[in-house]
């Protein structure tokens, strides 16, 4: 199997969505918020669990945590640009704060909510930021009011996308911890946990880079990483090439692309049906 990439989902959750590492979530979070959303403990909601992957693509390998002051955070990772995504990314952060209200509780008790979506494609082409921070505010005066809505996106294309880049070019980006982490997970092949320069030398990086050097699967969940990363470049391959004829497709259309790309991989048709949410009857017809 080739080096593990912590941008597929499963290797991400596994690295951050864990007890042990508790202390990388917390430092991912805190290099992304501002100071006053800073967290000095999480509680995972979700823990890194094998059966998560198991039953299908589409399975969502989040991770959600709540802080010692009851603030609830829901970060995730996405490799290539679904149909939709903004929808998605509200709603997954609407149900992290309604979630938190239970039969008999009041309005009073909701904390706020904070998503972080990592995204290894440009989402947002109005704005060159690779970080950018979301919330509702007045339409002419820019008033935030609603303070408890709270999405970050953070672009890693925009940070880097050059295959060829060096260390050096790398460490001239680096002006915040958010651009460590950043850095980490798009050219951590560039890194050596133990000979890193000054702005990357700190414990938590040195820690992450060793826990993606010695990240052990199972056979199951090496199957599955590899499963996820085939149909994700399959994904990818098939936005691409529509992207260049011009074509706009929605999710429906996407994944019968996708199936038909995953047929002339020879792929079958369980696992097609499981990765694309169609049904046996609908690829049997594309057969």
């Amino acid at each position: 199997m080739e080096k593990i990439t912590p941008k597929v989902d499963l290797a991400f959750k596994k690295i951050f969505g864990v007890e042990e590492n508790k202390d990388l979530l917390i430092a991912l979070i805190n290099a992304t918020v501002s100071p006053a959303d800073q967290v000095v403990d999480v509680t995972l909601l979700n823990p890194y669990n094998p059966k998560n992957f198991r039953t299908d693509k589409l399975s969502i390998l989040d991770v959600k945590a709540v802080s010692e002051t009851g603030k609830r955070f829901n970060i995730e990772i996405q490799i290539t640009d679904e149909a939709d995504y903004d929808k998605r990314a509200l709603y997954y952060w609407a149900k992290l704060y309604t979630d938190q209200l239970k039969v008999s509780q009041t309005y009073s008790t909701l904390n706020k909510a904070i998503g972080i979506h990592i995204l290894n494609f440009t989402s947002i082409t109005d704005s060159r930021k690779y970080h950018n921070v979301f919330h509702i505010t007045e339409k002419e005066s820019g008033m935030v009011y609603f303070y408890d809505l709270e999405l970050h996106t953070i672009e890693l294309v925009k940070f880097s996308n050059d295959p060829k880049e060096t260390l050096d070019t790398l460490l001239q980006k680096i002006k915040s911890a958010l651009d460590i982490w950043t850095a980490f997970l798009t050219r951590n092949d560039l890194l050596n946990k133990d000979d890193l320069p000054a702005p990357f030398a700190s414990n938590s990086l040195k820690k992450a880079l060793h826990v993606l050097e010695t990240l052990n699967f199972t056979e199951e969940e090496s199957m599955a990483y590899e499963d996820r990363l085939k149909w994700l470049r399959i994904e990818a391959g098939t936005i691409e090439k529509a992207k260049n004829e011009g074509i706009q497709i929605g999710e429906a259309q996407r994944n019968i692309a996708i199936a038909k790309a995953m047929l002339q991989e020879d792929e079958t048709v369980d696992k097609i049906v499981r990765f694309t949410g169609l049904s046996i009857q609908q690829i049997k017809q594309l057969i």
